[in-house]
Formats: C-alpha cells, sequence, structure tokens
C-alpha cells in the first residue's frame, strides 16, 4: 500500500508538467548517473521514448535526437553552432543543421581526409527516419572498427581505401547498351556490379525480376528491397596476407584480351604484410551451397573455417529468411513441408521439396555472410559465383516465399522438386490431360544461362523447350513458368490433330519416336528429341500446330535425372511403365 501512495504522489506532482519538463528532469538524472560512460538503461530507454514523442521542429530537438543516436553507437557527440559532430576512432560525421530543425548537409570524414558529403545519410534525417539512420550510422562505424594498434589500424585504412579506388575504376569501365533498365543491367551483368560510391563503399551485384519493379512509382524502392549487396570492409585474419598500399589499376586502365580488368603486379606496388583481410559483408546474408563454398576458397585462396560442421539442407537455409507469417505451408515429417503457392486466376500450386533428396551434403549449404580477399582482382570472379548462387537460391524460393493465407486450401497441380546437381534440379508432375508423370529439367549452368528439358509421354513441340527456358529466365519463378508450361501442354495434348497427319496408336508412336530418336543419336550422339521439318510459329515463339511425337517412358530418361519414385505425400501408383497420380489421393 506504502508503495503505491508513493507512486499515486508522483502521478499527481507530474501530471501537469510539461513534456519539455519531464525531459529536462531525465536528462539532468542522466548526468548524475554515476558512470557516465555507462548511463541507466532505463533513463536511456526513457529519454529514447520521450524523444519519439517530439516533433523535431527546432534546432535544440534535433541536436537532442542526434546526441542520443550517438550514444547508442558509443560515439562521442559535441556541438558548435548549428553543426553537430558524431565522433569515431578513425572517422567523425558533420551534420549541419537548419533553426527550423532540418539538415542541410551531412559529411563523412575518414581519418586524414576530407569530409565528403554523404546523400543517404542526409536523406535519412531529412525524411526524420531516425531508426534508419541509426542503422545505417551502425553499419559505419562497424565499417570503421578495424583491429589493431594505431599503426595497423592506419596501414589498413589506407590500404582499404586504395581497394576502393581501384574499384571505382574498374565500375567505369564502358559497357555496350543494355536492353533494360541501365541500373539493373549493371547490377546483374556488371563486371563487379554497380558501385554505390557512399560510405562504406557499397556494392549491389544482383536483383531477381519481380512484375513490382515494373511499376514508374515504386521502381527505386523496389529495387532497393529486393536488391543483394555487399559492403566493402576490412577484417582481422589469423593469417597474415600481404595487402596493397597504393593503386593496382594501371594508368590508363586496360582490359585484357578476354575483357577483363588488367592489374599490376602486387609485387611491384608498395605493399604490407598485414594481420587482416578484405572482406565482402553481404546485404543481407546468403545461404550458398558447399561446392559453391569450394569455388569461393578457391578464387581467394582465405577459407571459410569450420565449413563441414555447419552444413544444412539448402532449402531448409533458404525457408528460414523466406517464410512469413501469412505463409501457408504443411509439416509432413522433420525433413519435408508442402508449400501452397497461389498464383493469378485463382490456380493454386502446392510444392514439396523431399527431405531423402535435399538432406545430403552434396546438395546442402551454409549461409554466408562474409567473403574474405586480398586482391581487387578477386571481386569480378567472387560476384560471378554469388550471382550464380543467387540465381538458384531465386528459383528455389519461389516455390514457397509466396504468401497465402488460410489452411485446408485445395490445390489445381501438384509438384516435386528434387536436386540433380549443384546446379541443377528437376519438377516432376502430372500432364494434363494425359494419365502419366512429366518432368521438367532445369539446368542453371550460370545466372544468364537457364536451360530447361522436358520429358515426357504426349505429343509435344520440340521448340517448347526454348519457349519454357525464356519463361524461366524472364520471371526466375518456378511457379509462373509451371503454370506456362501447363497451360501450353494443355493447348497442345487437346488440339486436334494435324489433316495431314493421320491418328496412330500409341504403339505405332512409340515406334515412331523410338525409331527418330535412334536415328537422331547416329547423327548427333545423345540428343533425345528428334527434329522434324520447320512449322509456323505463333507470336510467343512456339508452332501452332503440334505435330511432334516424344515417347517418354522411365527408361528414357537421361542419366542426369534421378528416377527414383517420387517422395510425395500422395500415394504414386505405376501405370504402363510411367508413374502416375491417383486422382483420389491428389484431391
Amino acid at each position: 500500500m506504502e508503495k503505491e501512495a508513493i507512486i499515486s504522489k508522483l502521478h499527481l506532482k507530474f501530471a501537469k508538467k510539461t513534456w519539455k519538463d519531464t525531459f529536462q528532469l531525465v536528462r539532468r538524472c542522466m548526468e548524475k548517473s554515476r558512470d557516465k560512460s555507462k548511463p541507466c538503461k532505463q533513463l536511456v530507454r526513457c529519454l529514447e521514448r520521450l524523444q519519439e514523442e517530439f516533433d523535431v521542429s527546432s534546432m535544440n530537438t534535433m541536436r537532442s535526437r542526434l546526441e542520443m543516436i550517438a550514444r547508442q553507437q558509443q560515439m562521442g557527440f559535441h556541438f558548435t553552432g548549428a553543426t553537430c559532430y558524431l565522433t569515431a576512432d578513425l572517422f567523425y560525421l558533420e551534420v549541419l543543421l537548419l533553426p527550423c530543425g532540418g539538415v542541410e548537409e551531412v559529411k563523412v570524414a575518414p581519418h586524414g581526409q576530407s569530409p565528403v558529403p554523404s546523400e543517404s545519410l542526409l536523406q535519412l534525417l531529412r525524411c526524420k527516419c531516425f531508426a534508419d539512420f541509426s542503422v545505417k550510422l551502425g553499419g559505419l562505424f562497424a565499417h570503421y572498427s578495424i583491429p589493431g594498434d594505431n599503426d595497423i589500424k592506419l596501414k589498413l585504412l589506407a590500404s582499404l581505401q586504395h581497394l576502393g579506388k581501384d574499384l571505382q575504376q574498374i565500375s567505369q569501365f564502358p559497357r555496350p547498351p543494355a536492353h533494360c533498365d541501365p541500373k539493373m543491367d549493371i547490377i546483374n551483368n556488371g563486371s563487379i556490379g554497380y558501385l554505390k560510391e557512399d560510405d562504406p563503399l557499397t556494392i549491389q551485384f544482383y536483383v531477381p525480376p519481380t512484375d513490382t519493379m515494373k511499376t514508374s512509382d515504386s521502381q527505386t524502392t523496389d529495387l532497393e528491397a529486393a536488391v543483394q549487396a555487399a559492403h566493402v570492409t576490412v577484417g582481422s585474419s589469423a593469417v597474415p596476407h600481404q595487402l596493397q598500399m597504393a593503386s593496382l589499376v594501371p594508368q590508363p586502365p586496360q582490359l585484357d584480351p578476354q575483357g577483363h580488368p588488367m592489374f599490376a603486379p602486387l609485387s611491384e606496388v608498395p605493399n604490407e604484410m598485414l594481420p587482416a583481410c578484405f572482406l565482402l559483408r553481404l546485404q543481407p546474408a546468403i545461404p550458398v551451397m558447399l561446392s559453391f563454398v569450394k569455388k569461393l576458397n578457391q578464387i581467394t585462396d582465405v577459407a571459410v573455417p569450420d565449413v563441414d560442421l555447419q552444413w544444412a539442407p539448402l532449402p531448409k537455409l533458404l525457408m528460414g529468411g523466406s517464410l512469413s507469417a501469412n505463409s501457408h505451408w504443411e509439416k509432413l515429417d522433420e525433413q519435408e513441408s508442402i508449400f501452397t503457392v497461389p498464383l493469378p486466376g485463382g490456380v493454386m500450386h502446392s510444392y514439396i521439396l523431399p527431405g531423402a533428396a535435399w538432406n545430403m551434403p552434396a546438395h546442402g549449404g551454409i549461409v554466408v555472410d562474409r567473403v574474405a580477399f586480398t586482391h581487387p582482382a578477386h571481386v569480378s570472379a567472387l560476384v560471378d559465383v554469388l550471382r550464380h548462387q543467387c540465381a538458384i537460391n531465386t528459383l528455389l524460393r519461389s516455390c514457397f516465399s509466396v504468401r497465402c493465407s488460410g489452411p485446408g486450401l485445395f490445390c489445381d497441380l501438384h509438384f516435386e522438386v528434387r536436386p540433380e546437381s549443384d546446379s541443377s534440379f528437376s519438377v516432376t508432375f502430372q500432364q494434363p490431360n494425359v494419365d502419366s508423370l512429366a518432368v521438367l529439367l532445369v539446368n542453371v549452368s550460370s545466372p544468364h544461362e537457364i536451360t530447361c528439358t522436358l520429358f515426357g509421354r504426349g505429343t509435344f513441340d520440340p521448340s517448347i523447350n526454348e519457349y519454357i527456358s525464356t519463361v524461366m529466365k524472364r520471371c526466375m519463378s518456378i511457379p509462373v513458368t509451371m503454370n506456362t508450361l501447363n497451360s501450353k501442354l494443355e493447348e497442345i495434348t487437346s488440339a486436334p490433330l494435324s489433316p495431314r497427319r493421320p491418328a496412330t496408336t500409341e504403339a505405332e508412336n512409340d515406334h515412331s519416336a523410338s525409331s527418330s530418336a535412334a536415328a537422331t543419336d547416329t547423327n548427333r550422339g545423345s540428343d533425345t528429341f528428334s527434329q522434324g521439318s520447320a512449322v509456323p510459329e505463333d507470336s510467343f515463339g512456339v508452332s501452332a500446330s503440334a505435330c511432334f511425337v516424344l515417347s517418354a517412358a522411365t527408361s528414357e530418361l537421361p542419366p542426369e535425372i534421378n528416377t527414383s519414385p517420387p517422395v510425395s505425400p500422395h500415394p504414386l501408383t505405376p501405370a504402363e511403365g510411367v508413374s502416375t497420380f491417383d486422382e483420389q489421393d491428389l484431391i
């Protein structure tokens, strides 16, 4: 009762106090803290909550917000007139304020260099996005938190600055005209991606195609949200590395016969053996398959420690950062899940990634948040490997990253996705209007080379592979591609027979396809598909008449496709040598 009485008296005492009075009281309490280097957490949080209630409409209010943010990031703070300084060991920020509480300019000054304007920090303060400003300032503080004594710190900072200048020169090499948005073209196809000359230096190197990016109003925002980037920084290393202390790009910059930038040998320029290495800090972290981790290590010769002890199935790593609260997925057991994906027109797909197939080291990976390197020439090769992994991740994520609401949904089509190699996978599904399964083999040989090959019983136009490959590359979505393929197969199988092509029995079709395949093998090796005479094409590049036959019993699938029975919650029964779905179980 006595405690409640005290609290009641305090409420009455401060009931008529203004926010300003309360704010000043909290600040006085903080100044009287026993340990000024570590203010009371309750007081700090109280001050933060009070500041959130204030409308930043004066210079003093903005100054207080900047001081609080500096304290949060363990930085120093002082001001002279209208200029505020947020200071750290190797850099400081200048923030020039206006009388109304606005911000005129923000500059970043690395140690020993003149202040450089920062447009990104300026815009965050002008929009009063203080939380985002604090996060970006924290990233800047981490960027300059270089290990070692003062002498080592200054040497590493100088080396990092020379690296940044070399990367800027590489990014400015001329490129052929782009057939799409120039910035997206540089991000996805530039030798090192799109370089944001901000602090820290940022490389944007991959962005998947999305429908939201096509709208002019939100294009920039959506692009920034979806882009895969990396901050260029430096970190400590247990093994010393030889790092540049001068530019490695010859003047004028040159390209080798393969079109790659040329660099001077490290031994011919000033260099230092230092206990550190350069880092690409990935934003966000990327699930990377073990085979791709080995490729990264081969480029830089800087190993990722304990890789074999940290691996997990790739789909599990992708799910960790993709499933939202509204995503619908059903847990079959600890290794398998069914994901329901809605598509335009009310179509619903379900996808299963069988744990028995993916739960193997060959198809596993680790989450990589940084990649170490020691030379600017490494960056282009590292970016190529990371882009390749991002393309594979984008396709697999499309099977379970789309939002869906409510359990117990009826699915029109069911698919099973299985790995075939570190850069290919197969999608098994039931053909429309045909009582048998089909397999689409997807080979991602590079982020720019994706080929799809269809195997199944029925009547197919050979150009359908090229058509589906084009769809896959444009949308980078398995559900969208499979929906398009299903519609195309329905159109083909429901089309009447050509007047010039007499009806044949299934046995005759199989015999004809086998003979054609044998002839093709004699002329062109192991090509499975027989090519017929040219036929007119429609606007999509697919023949208007479907007059080619492909026999695709299981025994005819190429050896790289796993022909074991698919793992599915829906029982499969063999029919005429080809596995088929039981319609009742599908429902």
